[in-house]
């Protein structure tokens, strides 16, 4: 009632839509980016999520068709030289070395152990990235968001007080919607800034734990082929 009261008064709506339109050009600008910049966290959100999922599943179905006991050689005729899978490149990057460094009459080129292991390095750099891909833009708002909206309102409430000189009213009436769309602002940093951050947490933890069992595999499988070698 009182919202009514005071919109009827000052000739326009305290909904949200009504302070967006009450607001200035520079707040509105504010608003919008930072309402494009909810989307585009929550897009990121999505993409990631259904990635890492995908990731795991295909890491572990590789791990168990490479621990089933089938022989390395038929493994790798069957996934070919360029799969799709992430840890099935990394398996393919070491079988591929692996074959090169063999010589016609059977012998190993000497150097494979240390060859193999940076092949796997290199494919395990690859999946980094992809994994990584798209966090900086979270952590980015998450970090900058809240100040985002902060400039926003700040520059509300310099117009509020504007407004106040120029009608020399301080009645609520003059005073709210002022404060109120600065306000607004304000909540739409944190709108954009709090999953941001809850989720570049999150995606940042399971990168480096996926990062991590790529790196134990390829360390498994290095010392596999040691074997070979040294046998």
């Amino acid at each position: 009632m009182q919202t009514a009261l005071i919109a009827a008064e000052v000739g326009g709506s305290l909904t949200t839509w009504g302070m967006f339109a009450q607001a200035t050009i520079l707040v509105k600008l504010v608003m919008i980016s930072l309402v494009v910049a909810s989307f585009w966290t929550w897009s990121i959100i999505v993409q990631k999520t259904m990635q890492y999922r995908a990731i795991r599943r295909e890491a572990q179905e590789f791990d168990a068709a490479f621990w089933s006991g089938e022989p390395l050689d038929g493994l790798y005729d069957q996934i070919g030289p360029e799969p799709e899978g992430a840890a099935q490149k990394i398996f393919a990057a070491g079988m591929t070395e692996w074959r090169r460094s063999h010589r016609d009459d059977g012998g190993l080129i000497p150097g494979a152990t240390a060859r193999i292991d940076r092949s796997m390095n290199v494919a395990i750099s690859k999946e980094a990235e992809k994994l990584q891909k798209g966090l900086p833009i979270l952590a980015t708002t998450g970090s900058t968001a809240p100040f985002i909206g902060l400039f926003g309102t700040v520059f509300g409430i310099m117009h509020a007080f504007v407004q106040i000189a120029e009608q020399q009213n301080t009645s609520l009436a003059v005073v709210a919607p002022g404060i109120a769309e600065a306000l607004l602002a304000t909540g739409l940093g944190l709108m954009a800034a709090i999953p941001a951050v809850v989720y570049y947490n999150k995606f940042s933890a399971d990168s480096d734990a996926i990062l991590g069992g790529y790196e134990g595999f390829a360390d498994e499988f290095a010392t596999i082929l040691s074997r070979q070698v040294d046998s």
